[in-house]
């Protein structure tokens, strides 16, 4: 019983020492992501997306970061002023987001993690099928969740962008308002990246 006492502890060391060897990162990297936005609303599809994320690591297993992001939807489904479906498509919507990543392991080999975010939505280049033409803009204060992985200098991750939904303004030729658009703007982030610098010091 002693002996294994003895063999407990022992390895119990070892195993905090390499730890502590694995936790010694670079703090600073750039994360560059591209992936497949599906927004929100039914009969929504999906376009692309692309984020670049400095972010510094506070302690070995907590970084906080900038998430710059733009994502060019297809389509989605809105409803005018009085609850009619109308079809809309955007060009492109953009994000800056305080975000946060706690890391499970400090093995640089493998990384789950989890995080979040939190920032503004910027909404954009919105096109009805009907003859109101354009519509204009809006911007929103939101959140993200995520979570995935990183292997050694790759980042794979899922996210769910939390976006209050926007009612756009439609106008005809002489400036008057017509139509009024409630788009939802939340979607959900698959994204495939590098992480250029971090790693092991």
């Amino acid at each position: 019983m002693k002996n294994f006492l003895i063999i407990l502890g022992l390895s119990s060391i070892l195993s905090l020492s390499a730890d502590s060897q694995e936790s010694k990162f670079k703090p600073f990297k750039v994360d560059v992501s591209l992936g497949y936005a599906i927004p929100g609303g039914e009969g929504a599809k999906g376009g692309i997306l692309f984020a670049v994320e400095p972010k510094y690591a506070v302690i070995p297993m907590l970084s906080v970061g900038l998430r710059m992001e733009a994502a060019i939807v297809a389509r989605f489904n809105g409803y005018d002023q009085n609850g009619n479906p109308m079809d809309a498509s955007v060009k492109a919507s953009a994000s800056y987001l305080a975000t946060g990543d706690y890391y499970f392991r400090a093995n640089h080999s493998f990384r789950p993690f989890s995080g979040g975010g939190v920032g503004i939505y910027s909404i954009a280049g919105i096109e009805t099928t009907s003859s109101t033409g354009e519509v204009s803009a809006g911007t929103k204060f939101g959140g993200m969740i995520r979570s995935g992985f990183e292997f050694s200098h790759f980042r794979f991750g899922f996210e769910y962008n939390i976006v209050p939904k926007t009612t756009f303004t439609g106008y005809d030729g002489d400036g008057n308002p017509t139509t009024g658009l409630t788009s939802d703007n939340s979607y959900i982030g698959i994204k495939v990246g590098v992480c250029i610098g971090g790693g092991k010091r």
